[in-house]
């Protein structure tokens, strides 16, 4: 299980129920509920806001890796946006960031008792009160690349947060910045190669095209450019040589809302799908459905839902499915409907 949330890089963590659902369509045999004992009981994954600056679980071990990269960040460097948004300058949000850091040593706190006590320690409630406005909680998020902040468990509704050394016994310090960006484009090209440096640069959401550029190049023979769509794109050298022996499988999954795949594979997306469709798979408010995936294609989309005993999994292809497809996607709503501890009702829509 770590080790696949570590190989695809962390799992999308906004719906933690489809972040479970991520491992399950990847991991034979993993039980319901070992995702939420991994991060709130056993500490070897931790919630975290990382690349785009959306939520993700990722590996304990494989922190350090994410806090040097992450502290190359300046996607919250704008001064203009911090005045638009909360009408402080860089200085002040420099300011809260290490209050921030300090106040959660040793402590788990809720947003509010976040902002007292950071207000107590900068001598200004009115700029501590800062850290409990906004909805999606941005001002937290540059404490969070900092490696100052991480998710604690929640109390009732309550999200509480903590510091990743305070949560984690023994964790080592984050990794120099050149091998941890290093470390985070093989990965990425492992995950998601073939990819253009467009691609990389969307997905991780803290750099431009340059620097997507330079830190490829970094990777020097390590990596072998490609043709995609017409593209130059990069793959690791290894993972080229070995795609050319890879025999053609056919393959049908059921894929969750927000999955990894689908996320990176979005720029590409309208090569995936057959038609015009995208804004079936990529929705409005960045929600992204689940996904019917027929040999790498988005062919589908689908919903469960839970009733009682009852786990009813409705399917809804794109094109004509064959017996072939149908039969393997009832298989996969099995398989899930045992995950979830029902029995399946499955439905096809047309």
């Amino acid at each position: 299980m770590l080790k696949v949330a570590g190989e695809i890089c962390g799992l999308h963590a906004q719906v933690m129920s489809s972040a479970e659902l991520m491992l399950w369509a990847r991991v034979e045999g993993l039980t319901k509920g070992a995702v939420p004992r991994a991060v709130w009981e056993h500490r070897t994954l931790v919630k975290i806001w990382a690349m785009r600056g959306t939520l993700h679980l990722l590996p304990v071990s494989e922190l350090p890796m994410w806090q040097g990269a992450l502290s190359t960040s300046r996607r919250y460097r704008r001064p203009a946006f911090w005045r638009r948004v909360l009408g402080i300058t860089l200085d002040e949000l420099d300011q809260l960031t290490q209050a921030i850091g300090a106040a959660l040593d040793g402590r788990v706190m809720t947003r509010d008792e976040l902002a007292q006590e950071v207000g107590r320690q900068i001598g200004s409630v009115e700029l501590g009160a800062k850290l409990a406005q906004g909805t999606w909680g941005t001002v937290l998020k540059p404490a969070a690349f900092a490696g100052s902040l991480c998710f604690g468990p929640s109390v009732g509704q309550r999200v509480r947060y903590t510091r990743p050394a305070t949560w984690v016994a023994a964790l080592p310090a984050p990794m120099n910045a050149e091998p941890a960006t290093a470390a985070l484009t093989r990965r990425f090209l492992s995950a998601y190669g073939p990819a253009t440096y467009h691609d990389f640069a969307r997905w991780w959401g803290h750099c431009g095209v340059a620097t997507a550029r330079q830190w490829i190049a970094a990777l020097g023979d390590g990596v072998t450019q490609v043709e995609l769509a017409g593209e130059r794109a990069w793959m690791l050298a290894a993972d080229a040589r070995e795609a050319r022996d890879l025999p053609s499988q056919r393959s049908v999954r059921l894929l969750p809302a927000f999955d990894q795949y689908v996320i990176g594979a979005s720029r590409h997306a309208d090569l995936l799908l057959p038609g015009k469709l995208r804004s079936r798979v990529y929705r409005p408010q960045g929600w992204v459905s689940p996904v019917l995936l027929v040999n790498g294609l988005m062919q589908g989309v689908w919903r469960h839902e839970i009733q009682g005993s009852r786990i009813e999994i409705v399917i809804e292809p794109f094109v004509k499915t064959p017996t072939w497809v149908r039969r393997a996607a009832a298989e996969e709503a099995e398989r899930l409907a045992t995950f979830l501890g029902g029995t399946l009702s499955l439905g096809w829509k047309k």
